[in-house]
């Protein structure tokens, strides 16, 4: 999402955005000194909120919702995605109060349009107000060309995010990355959304796996967590994943049913509450087997609702996948130290595999 803020020296409004590798800025608009730093201010702070609102509609897709019936979840965000369409008339004609009354929209993305509209309305400045048109309309675009995978531009915004799904064009864009580093490349995290670059590197991971499994004798499960008596490794996740890859899960199912999660967390809830009562019990049940007071604090504080980072959950998985990767190589290399055949391996591994990516 776009940040935005007055440059008092300048007088012009400018926009920040963070690209995954970095922040970009630009400054779009600038201000006579006769308009009030206050009513400026306002302004930035509702553009702010209308780009965060109508981001939220590429993070939280109403594709990624478990149900789609008139006002489910994915039937709201369906509402709040088609609400771009009045986004225009929105910032030209706001509702403005009436004998003391202002309507109000449920609709997020539209209300915080008018929010804008109104701010330029207290302003009057025609050639600001079209100047925030265009500015708005570019940001639009910018979320329409992430939707279908396409991140050049502003849209590398998208980068910096963490999405609920994944364009098959950036899992695809993924997989020929790690094709030509099966042990990952710094291009994952720069070029390609974290979420789509997950569910690539969770094939690649089954493919190391497989490969390491076949040469060392260890079951996949157990691989990464052996590495990490070798050298430090994030071990947990990866072998979370490799077990439920195991149970027949796809990377897609895997990838975005961690990272959905983590993102119901971030809204201070947690994903299945059913599950998280029975780690209590479980936790519980040691406890009353054990003499020690502390052991079931100690038990109790190690529970966690998801095993991602909540703030940044595709890239903290991305991150531990490569992670799981390397992992695998670690152990192999136990047994064949040609690094070459290890890639080599997981390269023709992977690709003889490949309906499990899809």
């Amino acid at each position: 999402m776009t940040t935005y803020a007055f440059d008092e020296e300048r007088r012009a409004i400018v926009g920040v955005w963070e690209t995954g590798s970095g922040s970009a800025a630009f400054s779009f608009a600038g201000l006579p000194l006769d308009v009030p730093v206050g009513a400026v201010q306002h302004l930035t702070l509702a553009l702010t909120r209308l780009s965060a609102q109508a981001w939220r509609t590429y993070t939280h897709p109403a594709s990624a919702a478990d149900e789609q019936e008139v006002n489910s979840e994915g039937w709201r965000r369906a509402q709040h995605r088609e609400a771009f369409a009045v986004v225009a008339q929105a910032l030209a004609k706001p509702n403005l109060p009436s004998d003391g009354v202002l309507a109000v929209s449920y609709n997020p993305v539209e209300e915080c349009a008018h929010r804008v509209g109104r701010a330029l309305h207290d302003i009057g400045d025609a050639e600001l107000s079209r100047l925030v048109g265009v500015e708005v309309q570019a940001e639009l675009d910018a979320i329409e060309r992430a939707e279908i995978g396409d991140l050049t531009g502003r849209a590398r915004q998208a980068l910096a995010l963490t999405r609920a799904d994944a364009s098959p064009v950036q899992v695809q864009a993924a997989d020929k990355i790690l094709n030509a580093d099966p042990l990952g490349s710094p291009s994952l995290f720069t070029e390609v959304e974290p979420a789509a670059a997950a569910i690539a590197a969770a094939h690649w991971l089954q493919a190391a796996a497989d490969v390491t499994s076949e040469t060392t004798g260890y079951a996949t499960t157990q691989i990464i967590e052996e590495a990490d008596s070798i050298e430090a490794v994030a071990h947990e996740t990866p072998t979370l994943v490799l077990e439920q890859l195991a149970v027949g899960l796809s990377p897609y199912e895997t990838v975005t049913s961690l990272i959905r999660g983590a993102m119901i967390v971030a809204e201070g809830r947690i994903p299945d509450l059913d599950e998280f009562l029975e780690h209590v019990s479980e936790a519980e049940m040691l406890a009353r087997n054990h003499h020690d007071p502390k052991f079931r604090s100690m038990l109790l504080k190690e529970l966690r609702t998801t095993p991602l980072d909540p703030k940044r959950p595709a890239h903290d998985l991305l991150e531990d996948l490569l992670d799981g990767i390397r992992g695998c190589w670690l152990i192999y290399q136990e047994d064949a130290s040609d690094d070459d055949d290890f890639a080599e391996e997981v390269r023709a591994e992977a690709n003889a595999n490949r309906d499990r990516l899809t």
